[in-house]
């Protein structure tokens, strides 16, 4: 079981890390929330916490939690440009639909 970054995702990160003073990683979880039933959450961990499992991916640590792992297992993070927006895209093999603006998914 893992998750992992592109090296693109790696380098956004690192440079978001840079630019807040630091930190241990990025924790990935995913919560109840929108049309599809799921939606991942994305926040700048210190430290990681005693439900979180680690995995390094491109030089960066990422955390995600025990209940959140089965739903993301195998999921990839890229940074993406489409247009004049920009951000994470994850690419989850377990999604089984999303919603039309693509923030909720299904598993």
């Amino acid at each position: 079981m893992s998750v992992s970054v592109t090296p693109k995702a790696a380098r956004q990160i690192r440079k978001a890390l840079d630019q807040r003073g630091g930190g241990y990683g990025l924790r990935v979880a995913v919560k109840t929330s929108g049309c599809s039933g799921y939606a991942y959450a994305l926040e700048f961990a210190e430290a990681p916490s005693p439900e979180d499992l680690s995995f390094e991916s491109e030089g960066v640590q990422l955390l995600v939690d025990a209940k959140s792992l089965p739903m993301v297992d195998g999921t990839q993070l890229d940074w993406v440009r489409e247009g004049l927006n920009e951000g994470f895209k994850f690419n989850n093999p377990n999604a089984t639909a999303s919603c039309g603006c693509g923030e909720s998914f299904a598993v």
